[in-house]
């Protein structure tokens, strides 16, 4: 039985400058609204992501998948480094694999796959890697920046009435650095 693959990001890089231009963009001075709209960034920074398929800013992710013997394609693009491998047992016991018990295919476009070597697989392999197409926000491209400070002042004008897909002006930034794949 295959189980989903469960990405979770352990670090992001810093969105304060963001936060800086969002305020001066909506004319909001008071600092009682930074939380509120560092999280609205963050959203647009997600639904960035989704959007594109890239990771916009630097950031460590953590994706869980199923152990296989098999090319595996994982979900992060574009990925700088792998940092660690390891097996994941069913209580949860982490164990750290050799450079020689898995094999990594980095792609020019960013992408990565991966195989272990051995088996029977029974458990579930964690990946650590380094991604993003920018080191921070300030080298961030226009297009993906812009989109992502309209998106957050998107969500804060319209609230919980938000459509799934970003309007047609913040998709059009985004989709020249759109990548899709065939599944």
């Amino acid at each position: 039985m295959t189980r989903p693959s469960l990405r979770r990001v352990l670090s992001g890089g810093d969105l304060s400058p963001a936060l800086a231009e969002l305020k001066h963009w909506l004319g909001i001075t008071r600092s009682s609204d930074n939380a509120q709209l560092t999280a609205l960034i963050g959203a647009g920074v997600e639904a960035c992501e989704a959007f594109t398929g890239l990771t916009p800013l630097a950031a460590t992710i953590e994706e869980t998948r199923d152990a296989s013997h098999e090319w595996t394609r994982l979900t992060t693009r574009p990925i700088a480094q792998v940092t660690s491998v390891e097996m994941l047992d069913a209580e949860g016991v982490r164990t750290a694999l050799g450079d020689d018990e898995y094999d990594l295919h980095l792609s020019g476009d960013g992408s990565a796959q991966l195989r272990l070597r051995r088996g029977p697989f029974v458990s579930r392999v964690v990946v650590t890697l380094e991604a993003g197409l920018a080191a921070d926000w300030g080298s961030l491209p226009d297009g993906l920046r812009h989109g992502i400070l309209r998106f957050a002042a998107y969500l804060h004008r319209e609230g919980e009435a938000v459509a799934a897909e970003p309007p047609a002006a913040i998709a059009a930034l985004w989709r020249p650095w759109r990548v899709l794949r065939l599944a």
